[in-house]
């Protein structure tokens, strides 16, 4: 299952709004065949894996990190490909919760007399396709906040100066993070401070998921239009994304528009983008799972709606001081600790120099 995992990990951004999955066909102890997801419409994890291991699949073993389909979408129910190769025993991480196999999958196996055992890596398969298990239960995108501090929790000097927090390593896993993203948001005042490109940049050794079809969604909150249309975001692919509201200048929009972005008007609320009418807005583009990498102002209001369901923070070791220095989370916030937000499911770990904090957003029932 473990080798499942690993190539259900090489599909994320690749397959949205469909889950990222891998599968292993194992006989006498030996892989046969294996595969992950294809780009939607394209072939599912199980179907590449049974086409790999060929007439060895007869009495074999197949791990799968979801549950098969068992209906009729782009592509024919990954079952009946099941049922004709012969596997004997179907070892799945875990039941797919979307409406129209939900156990289903399972069942119709059972029904063939296939062997199921589930639960193998369970956690891990979880946490893998967080965004499309929030997606099938939520009805909205998996959003991740990113941020990089100092020690005493600054993003920045009191004069804006922001580079390098982090080091190589810290860097590195930012860009695969955004790999495996489907869309990546900044405000507009991180394109006015920073000018980003937020595009990914590895090392051919580093690019360990397949190709992909299209880059991330380049998204930038901007009200008012403020971005300018010389700014790096910007790019020839046409995968930027500029969000404003019915008050934007109708000649800087054209403008945006005239290098290449795209253009959206969200109702606004208080005079600014409605975050929520946002992520509608990515989910219909088939972003699910979303990176929101700042500045503070957007995070805070991005926490300040409870749109944020993980967090993914880098801390170096570094003070930097100043009670004007900037902190990554802005907004309303809370009055009270009791009101905090809590990380559930958090993982810590050493990255180069520098610590990396991983956790979700814990939420009371």
């Amino acid at each position: 299952m473990q080798r499942a995992l690993e190539l259900a990990d090489r599909a994320l951004g690749r397959t949205s709004p469909n889950p990222a999955v891998g599968a292993v066909v194992v006989k006498d102890g030996l892989i046969v065949g294996e595969g992950f997801t294809q780009p939607p419409g394209s072939a599912h994890a199980e179907i590449v894996a049974l086409a790999a291991a060929g007439p060895r699949a007869d009495g074999a073993e197949l791990y799968v990190t979801l549950e098969p389909c068992c209906h009729w979408g782009r592509t024919g129910p990954c079952t009946d490909a099941i049922i004709a190769a012969g596997i004997r025993h179907v070892h799945l991480a875990m039941l797919d919760p979307f409406p129209a196999v939900n156990g289903g999958g399972a069942k119709l196996l059972r029904d063939a007399e296939i062997t199921i055992t589930v639960g193998e890596g369970e956690a891990d398969a979880e946490r893998l396709n967080a965004a499309f298990l929030h997606y099938v239960r939520q009805g909205r995108p998996f959003v991740t906040a990113k941020w990089a501090m100092t020690l005493d929790g600054k993003i920045a000097t009191s004069i804006g100066d922001s580079r390098w927090i982090t080091g190589p390593a810290a860097r590195r896993r930012v860009h695969l993070e955004r790999d495996a993203s489907d869309a990546i948001v900044v405000g507009v005042g991180t394109v006015l401070a920073d000018d980003p490109e937020l595009t990914i940049r590895l090392d051919p050794a580093d690019d360990a998921r397949a190709p992909r079809r299209n880059a991330p969604w380049r998204v930038v909150v901007d009200s008012a239009a403020r971005t300018p249309p010389t700014a790096r975001i910007i790019g020839g692919d046409r995968r930027t994304l500029i969000v404003t509201t019915e008050n934007a200048p109708e000649d800087r929009i054209r403008g945006l528009q005239s290098r290449g972005a795209t253009v959206i008007s969200t109702p606004s609320a208080e005079g600014r983008v409605d975050l929520a009418v946002l992520l509608t807005k990515l989910a219909e583009r088939g972003a699910i799972r979303v990176l929101v990498e700042g500045g503070g102002e957007l995070f805070g209001a991005f926490f300040d709606r409870d749109l944020i369901d993980r967090v993914l923070a880098f801390v170096a070791p570094k003070i930097v001081g100043g009670s004007r220095a900037l902190s990554p989370v802005g907004g309303i916030g809370r009055d009270r600790l009791a009101q905090a937000l809590n990380l559930a499911e958090t993982r810590t770990r050493s990255i180069g120099d520098d610590v990396e904090i991983d956790g979700m957003v814990r939420r009371t029932a």
